[in-house]
């Protein structure tokens, strides 16, 4: 190890000079021969986010407003910031970089590392490895530029400082190489430039050369930081990238498929194939699409499960369901189903108590319950945010976290104690009041005189809606013993029991 950089070791770094201008070159080659501006928001506020090479040279450059860079550069050509194209581009260049080693870091948008050892057996020198990557990154549109070094830091500012496509720093002349380099090429934050560049610091070599002590007691970590950087060192440790899965399944079929019948057959043995994969590497589906390609056009569906799984016949009755109640317009030709995927951490009951159920098991309840009451009509009860008694919707069901059952009484010999069961729906009852107190009420097909009562407790909400409403509650003992709550619509006048206190 030489001064934090080690001799064995060598990384590439594959850097693409102005990105978010070369992702959008990379979807319209033609605008490589054009100064070229990326820009975001509207005019007259638009403002330029990136800039070519031939813009640059004109005077354009990151920062400015769209119409100060038109008037220095009046064959400007301007395409709106689009994230989707800067990660595409980005995900290419990956992709290529992987395709040269199996260990590829993903540092910033156009910046890529690529762990070269092992690889001069099978591809050559320095040298031709730089090769090989330009031209991969070539093959998706992208014009890079390589660095070879014995550390991320040295490659990267190779990468970025040499005029050639490909620059090789040999072992042990790493300090040689960042010396003169400029200090702009560490991207290091806004106010640290400008500390420094008030010290009278403009190269990496002048900045190595500070006293490490000095620095931290200045600067504190961010200044050690810079430093390790400007010595060549690596201060992070290197983070494979790793693709992301792909986790579709897909069946072309030899006859075209009008019965949802036989389509649930295709669909099941589809089904099968990537509940397998899920098991395999111990994930569940969240969601699923659907793409049914027709003899006119496409079916597309996306179906949100209420409970991760990967059951492969709960899921099949979830589609099955979805498919009765949308069919397919056209005979089905092809069938393609992918899922979105999440890790369920495994739960443990608490002692004493049942453990929670199977998320398999769990699953297949759910989507039971959802073909035979439909999925409008199950989840769970979410309260709206409004005043008016009962007001709830359904949302997607999820098992509750944590233990939410009800304390349990610790003296549940002892009285005094009275339960509230809510009856849903509210029976309507007749009612004869006397000066608006009710007085008998006609329940369950018997006469029952009010011996005492309590209220009402007048509510209302909504009144400014064509919904407005009002109630009055009142608590009733009957000569029969019942304790009861009666609610009266002051807008209808009925009157339901809404509650009986055992």
């Amino acid at each position: 190890m030489v001064d934090g950089v080690s001799p064995v070791t060598r990384v590439a770094c594959v850097w693409v000079p102005y990105f978010v201008a070369a992702a959008a070159e990379r979807c319209e080659p033609a605008l490589a021969e054009r100064p070229l501006v990326v820009v975001r928001g509207a005019p007259p506020i638009a403002r330029v986010v990136e800039a070519n090479a031939a813009a640059r040279e004109s005077g354009a450059a990151p920062g400015m407003t769209e119409t100060e860079a038109r008037a220095r550069c009046p064959e400007l050509a301007r395409r709106p910031f689009c994230e989707e194209r800067v990660a595409s581009a980005q995900h290419a260049l990956l992709e290529e970089a992987l395709a040269v080693s199996p260990r590829v870091e993903d540092a910033a948008p156009g910046l890529v590392y690529v762990e070269t050892g092992g690889l001069h057996r099978l591809i050559g020198d320095d040298m031709a490895i730089g090769e090989r990557l330009v031209r991969r990154a070539r093959t998706v549109g992208l014009a890079a530029h390589v660095g070879i070094a014995g550390s991320r830091t040295v490659a990267r500012v190779a990468a970025r400082t040499a005029r050639a496509r490909v620059v090789v720093v040999p072992a042990g002349s790493e300090q040689a190489a960042l010396a003169e380099a400029p200090l702009t090429v560490l991207d290091l934050p806004p106010e640290m430039d400008g500390t420094l560049a008030r010290w009278g610091v403009r190269t990496l070599g002048a900045l190595a050369r500070l006293p490490r002590a000095g620095l931290a007691e200045r600067l504190g970590p961010a200044g050690v930081r810079a430093h390790d950087l400007a010595l060549g060192r690596d201060p992070d440790p290197f983070r494979p990238w790793v693709p992301p899965p792909f986790w579709e399944e897909a069946q072309e079929l030899d006859w075209e498929i009008d019965d949802l019948g036989a389509l649930a057959t295709v669909l099941g043995r589809v089904l099968e194939r990537l509940t397998a994969r899920l098991a395999a590497a111990h994930v569940w589906a969240d969601a699923l699409d659907v793409r049914l390609q027709l003899t006119v056009g496409r079916h597309e569906r996306t179906i949100a499960l209420a409970q991760p799984t990967r059951d492969s016949r709960a899921l099949g009755t979830l589609l099955g369901v979805e498919l009765a109640a949308r069919p397919p317009a056209a005979s089905v030709t092809a069938v393609a189903v992918s899922a979105r995927v999440v890790r369920v951490p495994p739960g443990q009951g608490r002692l004493g108590q049942p453990s929670p159920p199977c998320p398999r098991d769990l699953a297949a309840l759910v989507a039971r319950l959802t073909a035979l009451v439909g999925a409008g009509d199950f989840g769970s009860p979410r309260l709206v945010d409004s005043h008016r008694p009962d007001a709830f919707t359904l949302a997607p069901f999820a098992p509750p976290e944590g233990d939410d059952r009800l304390e349990e009484d610790p003296d549940p010999g002892r009285g005094g104690r009275l339960m509230r069961r809510q009856l849903r729906p509210a029976p309507p009852v007749d009612v004869v009041v006397q000066g608006e107190r009710p007085v008998r009420v006609r329940w369950r097909d018997a006469d029952c005189t009010v011996v005492a009562g309590a209220g009402p407790w007048r509510t209302s909400g909504e009144w400014w809606d064509a919904d407005a409403w009002a109630r009055d509650e009142w608590d009733l003992l009957f000569d029969d013993g019942t304790l009861c709550q009666l609610a009266r619509d002051r807008v209808t006048g009925t009157w339901t029991m809404d509650a009986i206190y055992d």
